[in-house]
């Protein structure tokens, strides 16, 4: 199975860059990403994105952390345009599962991204939220479980063994933190890997030789030291 490889970016100028790309299949954002690109007016910033991105995925994520306010949101960014993902997280800030939401827009036929997944078992809970028809992508975060000393790996083998069951579930690699990760994830069978624009540059140029890769090396370490003008 081919892994597909969506940018993970809210930037309008990389955004309209990477959308010309062949290797990029999506986008995904969040409000952290929004807030970093400058975004004042959700809504005004999200279209401005949707007008570039007509005819891929786009994951655009809820920020309430009720649930009335949050199930108003997710109904609003879905009117937005037909390639939207509504992205819900998994739980609230205060630990409590999205069941009922996630249940409820599914229900609705609502295209659901659930996001900050980080274990098989909530990708189980998940599962049983929804049905076998309308499209669901369960984000995992690979990297900050890494970040945290704990083996991603795992979760997601369960993970993609339990989703085998609706094939209109996607599991994604959240959170890269290298361009290794895509292998990673084509080897575990991942649908999807959501990568920054500066780590698909680099996957773009996988192939290379490890003694180009060498000479490269040593290359930028002459380049660094005669623009510092060192001498012993």
């Amino acid at each position: 199975m081919k892994t597909k490889i969506f940018c993970d970016i809210a930037e309008l100028d990389k955004i309209r860059r990477f959308n010309k790309k062949k290797i990029v299949k999506g986008f995904t954002t969040n409000p952290s990403l929004m807030r970093k690109a400058g975004a004042k007016d959700y809504k005004s910033y999200s279209q401005k994105i949707l007008k570039i991105c007509k005819n891929k995925p786009v994951s655009l994520e809820v920020f309430a952390d009720e649930y009335n306010e949050m199930k108003t949101q997710a109904l609003k960014i879905n009117t937005w345009a037909k390639n939207v993902y509504v992205k819900v997280p998994v739980v609230n800030s205060k630990g409590k599962f999205m069941g009922r939401i996630i249940r409820e827009l599914n229900n609705q036929k609502i295209k659901l991204n659930i996001t900050a997944v980080y274990t098989a078992k909530q990708t189980q809970k998940i599962l049983k939220m929804i049905d076998k028809k309308t499209k669901v992508i369960i984000s995992i975060f690979a990297g900050r479980a890494g970040d945290a000393g704990k083996d991603p790996v795992p979760e997601f083998i369960k993970s993609i063994s339990l989703a085998k069951k609706f094939k209109n579930v996607e599991i994604l690699w959240a959170s890269v933190r290298e361009p290794y990760n895509y292998l990673q994830a084509k080897q575990l069978g991942c649908h999807i890997i959501t990568v920054p624009p500066s780590t698909i540059e680099k996957i773009e140029k996988f192939g290379e030789t490890f003694d180009k890769l060498t000479i490269e090396t040593v290359k930028t370490f002459l380049i660094d030291s005669k623009k510092s003008k060192f001498k012993i």
